[in-house]
C-alpha cells in the first residue's frame, strides 16, 4: 500500500538547488565594513592605573587611576575615575575626581563629582553631587583646560596658610 516505486514515476526528479559560494570580493568588502561595535566594559572588579582611550562607547564600572577619552563614556554607579574625561556624551552614575570635556554631560542621581566642567549642554539631576567650576564652550573638546577663578580676576601671586594668633589661620602672600 505504501510502497515505493519508480516504475509509473514518469516525472524527473526535481534538481536540487545549486549552492551558492560568496565571491572572495565580497568576502573582502564584507570584512572591510565597519561593524557596529558593543560599548567596551570596565567591570566593578578590575582597577587600571593608566590612561584609557577608546574609539567607541566605553561603560566603566570599575576603577581607573588616569585620563579616560572615548566618543561616548558612562560611568556607572560602582565606577571610580581619578583623571580628566573626554567625550562627546559623558554621563556619570557614580565617581569623578578630575575635570570632565564633553559636548554633553548628564550628572544622574548619585553622582559624584569634585572637578572642573567644561560643555555644551550640561544636566544635573537631584542628588547628584558636584564641586568645581562650569563652563560653557560651543567646542569643549577643542578649548584650553579651564583656567582658575582667581587667574581671571587679577595676577596670580603665590600665597601660603600661617598659623594666626587671632584668627587661627591666615593667607598671607610669599616673596617670589
Amino acid at each position: 500500500m505504501f510502497t515505493k516505486s519508480n516504475k509509473h514515476n514518469d516525472t524527473p526528479p526535481a534538481p536540487e538547488p545549486a549552492k551558492v559560494q560568496p565571491s572572495v570580493d565580497a568576502i573582502r568588502g564584507a570584512a572591510s565594513k565597519p561593524a557596529a561595535r558593543a560599548a567596551s566594559i570596565i567591570c566593578a572588579d578590575m582597577k587600571i592605573n593608566g590612561s584609557v582611550t577608546s574609539e567607541g562607547a566605553l561603560q566603566i564600572d570599575g576603577t581607573v587611576d588616569g585620563d579616560v577619552a572615548a566618543t561616548d563614556i558612562t560611568i556607572g554607579a560602582s565606577g571610580h575615575i581619578t583623571g580628566e574625561v573626554k567625550a562627546e556624551v559623558v554621563k556619570v552614575k557614580g565617581r569623578i575626581k578630575g575635570s570632565i570635556r564633553a559636548r554633553k554631560v548628564e550628572l544622574e542621581t548619585g553622582a559624584h563629582v569634585k572637578g572642573d566642567i567644561v560643555h555644551s549642554s550640561l544636566q544635573i539631576q537631584s542628588n547628584a553631587v558636584f564641586e568645581g567650576q562650569v563652563k560653557h564652550s560651543d567646542d569643549p573638546l577643542k578649548d584650553a583646560a579651564p583656567r582658575a577663578a582667581a587667574s581671571d580676576a587679577r595676577p596670580s601671586t603665590s600665597a601660603s596658610a600661617t598659623p594666626n594668633a587671632t584668627s587661627g589661620f591666615g593667607i598671607s602672600p610669599t616673596a617670589s
